[in-house]
C-alpha cells in the first residue's frame, strides 16, 4: 500500500512544536511518533526517509528532526518523472511556461522599480553582445537568467517554483531552439538577433508600467521564437 505523504506530513506538522528562536518545526521523538501515529518503528523509519528524500525532512544526529520546505529540486524531480512515464510532454510544458510568462510579464510591469529595469535591460544588452560575438552558449545562459529576473521582480514563490521547474524541464529544447535559431539567420557585422532584440520590448513596456503592453511583448517573444524554429 502506497503512503499518503500529505496525509503523513500533516501529521507530522500537527505532532511537531515550534522551536524557540529559530520558529522551525521540531518532531518528537522517533519513540513518540510511533505512539501517536500508531504505526511500527519500522514504518516511520522508511516514511521518515522518504520524506527526507524528497527534501520535506531534515535530520541531524544529536538535534533532532526538523520539517522543512523543500527547494525546488522537488518539483524539478517530479517533472522529469512525469515526462519519463509518458504522463507530460514538451507541447504542455511549453504551453504552461508561456502562459505562465505571459502572467509574469503582465504583474512585472506593475511591481518592477527602476533598478529592475535597468537591470533586465542590461541582461539584454549582454545577450545582445555575445551573440555578436558567437558565443552561443553564453547568450542562452544570459537569455535564462532574463527570465528568472522577471520572475524575481514578481517575487511570487509559487510562480518561481514552477518556473524553475518548466525551466529543467525545457532546458535542452530552449538551448536546441536557440542552436536551430541562429542556423536560420547568420549574422553579418553590426547586426543584431531578434531572438535576443525582441527582449527589449517587454523591457520598454515594464519600464513604461504598460501591464497589457508587457503582456503583449511577451507573446511576441514566443511568436518571434516559434516562427524562427518552425513550430506552430
Amino acid at each position: 500500500m502506497g503512503v499518503d505523504l500529505s496525509h503523513l506530513v500533516q501529521q507530522l506538522a500537527a505532532a511537531a512544536t515550534r522551536e524557540p528562536g529559530s520558529g522551525r518545526l521540531r518532531l518528537p521523538t522517533e519513540r513518540e511518533l510511533v505512539a501517536t501515529l500508531d504505526v511500527s518503528r519500522g514504518s516511520l523509519r522508511e516514511q521518515l526517509s522518504m520524506l527526507e528524500m524528497l527534501g520535506f525532512l531534515e535530520r541531524a544526529q544529536g538535534r533532532g528532526s526538523y520539517l522543512q520546505t523543500p527547494d525546488a529540486g522537488f518539483i524539478r524531480l517530479y517533472f522529469d518523472l512525469a515526462q519519463q512515464l509518458g504522463h507530460l510532454d514538451g507541447g504542455q510544458f511549453r504551453s504552461a511556461r508561456e502562459m505562465l510568462e505571459l502572467s509574469v510579464a503582465e504583474a512585472g510591469a506593475r511591481r518592477a522599480t527602476a533598478d529592475d529595469v535597468d537591470d533586465l535591460r542590461a541582461l539584454v544588452d549582454r545577450m545582445v553582445a555575445e551573440s555578436a560575438a558567437n558565443d552561443g552558449a553564453a547568450a542562452v545562459e544570459t537569455d535564462l537568467e532574463f527570465h528568472r529576473r522577471l520572475f524575481r521582480v514578481v517575487d511570487n514563490p509559487i510562480f518561481s517554483i514552477v518556473h524553475d521547474g518548466l525551466s529543467h524541464a525545457l532546458r535542452d529544447e530552449v538551448v536546441e531552439r536557440r542552436r536551430r535559431a541562429v542556423e536560420r539567420t547568420p549574422l553579418e557585422p553590426g547586426q543584431t538577433r531578434v531572438i535576443d532584440t525582441v527582449h527589449y520590448g517587454i523591457v520598454e513596456a515594464i519600464s513604461e508600467r504598460d501591464a497589457d503592453g508587457a503582456r503583449i511583448a511577451m507573446r511576441r517573444h514566443f511568436e518571434v521564437w516559434s516562427s524562427l524554429v518552425g513550430e506552430p
